[in-house]
């Protein structure tokens, strides 16, 4: 007697409460960290002599308390040593004339902007020490173009999981799009598009290393788990971790912990590496470089240990053998 399943009305209805609930959850999950954009324990220097420099800090973390982390330094060279060390966003140097503002907006464009309408505010002038690519003096293409560095990254990684079952395959396919993407992702964003500058080899080896993480990331748990791996992977890679990794703008301007948090995903660490290796060859890009080298390391573990799982066409082969065995 055939089994009866759930009415088709119904599993209809469930889908739609489903897919209705998860909208629900993803809405503010992408629009909250975007609409709630402000400094929190943004890293800034002033710099001068001790009694001016000190009365201006002052003044500037009691006029918004919590939005600046404030470090000192001696004069303008030495803060200027800080920003090109990727440590901070901004400086604000006085001097007997009043003070004026050092930018590197090759770390935050949007940060940048935001501190030279302050410095509009006090008749100060802005320098760009740090300066983004002359192409893209606003970031967006950094950001639009970082995008679909991720998003072929995830497919690859779920191509690799369903389509490769040989476990040494699997690993050797995980390598060889992070090497290719490392190489062809720059040379697109760079030489063509001119949203990078720097070293082209450094901007490869971040490329490189972030797709490996994020294929690598998919193509293991797929492998370990089937396609609820791929499904987890998804979510916390790129449903979570592209609304958090603040790649258009900064981690100190999302509301935290979450931009805290988003930088221990790829994504968030990927975008933080790449702009260190463009912008400020290298300086600030150990930490997301120990992150991705994280999810690579297992990611490509799991894609070589992980036993082969059959499709749902080959179980249903098997499996009439595996009776007749049984009852032989």
């Amino acid at each position: 007697m055939p089994r009866q399943g759930r009415p088709p009305l119904l599993i209809a209805v469930l889908i739609g409460v489903g897919i209705v609930v998860a909208q629900a959850l993803l809405v503010p999950l992408f629009a909250a960290p975007a609409a709630n954009l402000g400094p929190r324990d943004l890293p800034v220097v002033v710099a001068g002599p001790a009694p001016a420099a000190d009365a201006f800090a002052a003044q500037l973390a009691q006029r918004e308390p919590g939005a600046f982390e404030i470090s000192r330094a001696p004069d303008a060279a030495a803060a200027d040593a800080i920003l090109r060390d990727n440590a901070a966003y901004a400086a604000f140097v006085v001097g007997p004339t009043g003070p004026a503002v050092h930018t590197a907006s090759g770390a935050s464009p949007i940060v940048a902007q935001l501190v030279g309408q302050a410095a509009a505010g006090m008749n100060a002038p802005v320098t760009d020490v740090v300066p983004g690519s002359p192409d893209d003096p606003r970031g967006g293409g950094f950001a639009a173009g970082f995008l679909p560095l991720a998003l072929t990254a995830l497919a690859a990684g779920a191509a690799l999981a369903l389509l490769v079952r040989e476990r040494r395959a699997r690993f050797v396919g995980v390598l060889s799009f992070g090497v290719l993407a490392g190489l062809v992702g720059p040379l697109v964003l760079q030489t063509w598009l001119g949203v990078l500058s720097g070293d082209y080899l450094l901007n490869a080896a971040a490329v490189g290393l972030f797709a490996t993480a994020v294929a690598g990331t998919v193509a293991g748990l797929g492998a370990a788990l089937g396609r609820p791996g791929i499904a987890l992977s998804m979510l916390v890679v790129f449903l979570v971790g592209n609304p958090l990794s603040a790649v258009s703008a900064a981690p100190e301007l999302l509301p935290q912990p979450w931009g805290a948090i988003g930088q221990f995903l790829p994504i968030g660490a990927g975008g933080s590496l790449l702009r260190s290796t463009a912008f400020f060859d290298g300086a600030g890009g150990a930490g997301p470089a120990w992150v991705l080298g994280a999810y690579a390391l297992v990611g490509l573990l799991l894609a070589l240990v992980a036993g082969a799982r059959p499709t749902p066409a080959e179980s249903r082969v098997e499996a009439p053998a595996d009776r007749e065995a049984v009852a032989a």
